[in-house]
């Protein structure tokens, strides 16, 4: 059965789509920029604006009653490929603490990083992911 996902805590959807789908227990995630939903802003760096998206996404995950250590695959857009590395460090972190709440070894999702022309808003980074039970 498909089931539109969508969290009051995450930026809401901004065009024809929606934050994400949960088709029998997969989760296809759109992309989530570093949007603060309380503030409709993003914050500034690379490293503010990772964690931004991630959380984004842990939000959202929470309405399929998932998290993080649930995430199969990832893919990471990145205005500037300069950037990697600081992203790379926050993203590692991110999961290696989701990991440590669970109670489970750090397990990382299969992912995939491309720098991109642009994002919408001007973000650093935008995220999206799949994940299951």
């Amino acid at each position: 059965m498909k089931q539109v996902l969508a969290s009051p805590l995450a930026p809401k959807a901004v065009g024809p789509y929606c934050q994400a789908v949960n088709l029998n227990g997969t989760v296809f995630m759109s992309g989530q920029l570093p949007v603060n939903p309380a503030e409709g802003k993003m914050p500034e760096g690379i490293e503010a604006q990772t964690r931004q998206s991630l959380k984004n996404i842990e939000n959202i995950l929470k309405e399929a009653d998932m998290r993080l250590t649930d995430i199969v695959k990832t893919t990471v857009l990145l205005s500037d490929i300069k950037n990697f590395a600081a992203m790379n460090a926050v993203y590692a972190e991110v999961f290696e603490q989701a990991a440590k709440e669970a109670g489970l070894n750090p397990a990382y999702p299969a992912r995939v990083c491309y720098e991109v022309a642009a994002l919408p808003m001007n973000a650093m980074v935008e995220i999206d992911c799949i994940a299951g039970k």
